[in-house]
């Protein structure tokens, strides 16, 4: 372990991140009443060239009209290879509430992307007097962001969360795929004339979460997209917590609820946690380091395990 510690990411909440496309109204008082713990409310890929500028004007009234409750509230810009990106970022620092939590920044590839929204956020900031500062989530969906997915991890004190965005990454990495998320067909291994499915998007998420927990930055699951395939969801997202991600995206309100149910540790799991804490607590009166549990061996390590499945219990609760 280095005497440099990991930094803590964020403590809040990032079970399940909602989006809506910014085009659409009627939607945002449903996703402001859902158990989603962020809103995206999206100005890029679910709204077409032609309502760009009517997508930002119903966000920016929403951070005023909207009562979001304690929903983190995130916009999605549009990437930094388009003209409209600018735009997104000036008329939601100038004329949005204070209500305004995050902007996603997507397609980011290196950390000269983060730094250049940085500039121009901040320049806002201070010639409008905002108080609250705007924090920052990226999308890693290519092969130059996996690439340099550290570096974009520390390239801004901003910078709160990353997500995966598998169907963009697997387009840019020439993924013979169209799926978006979850196991493909052709991605298996055959044994005893049986087939096994793995999961393609497993080393860049795991790439993702230790430049993440390396920099103290939330790494999430992206988006699945057949939202009529329950239980596949509900697979990824497994996969994914036990990877070390702390949410995913739905991108289909029926879906929040598996998020939710997914990355809230069960009350077994919660009080599995709390008992090893407390054989740890006797060990250590006894001046011995390890302790058996339930037949296995606990040790230093169980106890930094078992608290983090105690904080995430704590910090849904409060």
């Amino acid at each position: 372990m280095s005497f440099r510690l990991q930094p803590t990411p964020p403590a809040r909440p990032n079970r399940c991140q909602l989006f809506g496309p910014g085009s659409r109204v009627a939607l945002f008082q449903k996703m402001a009443a859902s158990a989603a713990d962020v809103i995206n409310l999206d100005l890029e890929d679910s709204v077409a060239p032609t309502d760009k500028d009517t997508a930002r004007a119903n966000i920016i009234a929403a951070t005023h009209d909207v009562d979001w409750g304690n929903k983190y509230l995130s916009v999605r810009i549009n990437g930094l290879d388009t003209p409209f990106w600018y735009r997104d970022v000036v008329d939601l620092l100038e004329q949005a509430s204070d209500r305004l939590d995050q902007i996603m920044i997507p397609k980011v590839g290196c950390a000269a992307d983060v730094y250049a929204v940085d500039a121009l956020v901040s320049a806002i900031e201070a010639a409008k007097g905002r108080k609250k500062r705007i924090s920052f989530e990226v999308i890693i969906e290519s092969a130059a962001g996996i690439a340099h997915v550290e570096e974009i991890a520390a390239s801004s004190p901003r910078l709160q969360a990353m997500s995966l965005g598998a169907a963009d990454f697997a387009a840019s990495m020439g993924m013979a795929t169209t799926g978006i998320g979850g196991t493909q067909e052709n991605y298996y291994m055959h044994r005893d004339g049986a087939k096994y499915w793995s999961d393609p998007w497993h080393w860049a998420q795991s790439a993702i979460v230790a430049a993440c927990r390396t920099h103290g930055v939330l790494p999430v699951d992206g988006p699945f997209g057949d939202f009529s395939d329950d239980e596949g969801f509900r697979a990824q997202a497994l996969r994914s917590a036990t990877l070390g991600m702390v949410g995913k995206w739905a991108i289909h309100p029926k879906q929040v609820a598996l998020a939710n149910e997914v990355f809230t540790p069960s009350e077994a799991a919660v009080s599995e946690a709390r008992e090893i804490l407390e054989a740890m607590e006797a060990a250590k009166a006894r001046g011995e380091g390890a302790t058996v549990y339930k037949g296995r061996l606990v040790d230093i390590a169980s106890i930094k395990q078992a608290e983090v499945i105690v904080r995430q219990s704590e910090m849904i609760a409060g």
